[in-house]
């Protein structure tokens, strides 16, 4: 009789997958439909506006763009860095603020908002001059709608990444004890952020590069 014995080895139950990534992904998902419909006005606009498109597109400071963008895309490196030291365990530096090397979740995350916050500002920069220097604004034709409808809801979405960095921060702070649900938070900040990362080279690639 073949034996009935299972290998405790093989036995363990199934690992369950983490709720809060689940979900965390599954409403990403939800806001990627959410874009696709404004790449999707900003396609159509262009094929009724080819004229208007190629006029003031020549209006966009291309390197100062570029710039903006490569902050942004740097930030989720160290965004990263910052989940892997979460994901260690170690929430602060265990040397001098100099030694890079050394940093803990707190060190990287504090840069990585910083990044941001410059792309945000580079950002409001860029409004600023196109509305009082090039006069493109919102109402001002088709072209100035759908640019600023497309950049600024992406703002939105950087500046409550922004405010859910200061939210993992501020949790570090407020409890005596890193816990392996504060590190699930870092790790879903993480994806978040490196969404709107990658939402944000398409609509650079699509807006500033492919006109």
């Amino acid at each position: 009789m073949a034996s009935t014995t299972v290998d405790a080895a093989h036995a363990q139950p199934p690992v369950r997958p983490n709720l809060t990534s689940v979900g965390t992904i599954v409403w990403l998902s939800s806001e990627l439909m959410f874009f696709a419909a404004l790449f999707a006005i900003y396609f159509t606009h262009r094929s009724n506006n080819e004229a208007l498109w190629a006029e003031q597109s020549e209006l966009l400071n291309i390197p100062f763009s570029l710039t903006n963008t490569t902050v942004l895309v740097l930030s989720s490196v160290t965004c990263q860095l910052g989940v892997l030291r979460a994901e260690r365990g170690q929430v602060g530096r265990t040397g001098s603020l100099l030694k890079v090397g050394q940093w803990g979740l707190r060190e990287w995350f504090v840069l990585t908002f910083i990044m941001g916050s410059i792309f945000i500002a580079g950002q409001v920069y860029e409004y600023a001059e196109l509305a009082m220097h090039e006069g493109l604004t919102l109402s001002s034709d088709p072209y100035g709608s759908v640019f600023y409808l497309a950049t600024g809801f992406h703002g939105l979405h950087v500046t409550l990444g922004l405010f859910a960095f200061l939210l993992v921060l501020g949790r570090t702070f407020m409890t005596r004890r890193f816990t392996h649900q504060q590190a699930t938070s870092a790790i879903v900040v993480s994806y978040y952020w490196h969404f709107v990362d990658v939402v944000w080279i398409a609509l650079y690639l699509t807006i500033y590069i492919v006109q």
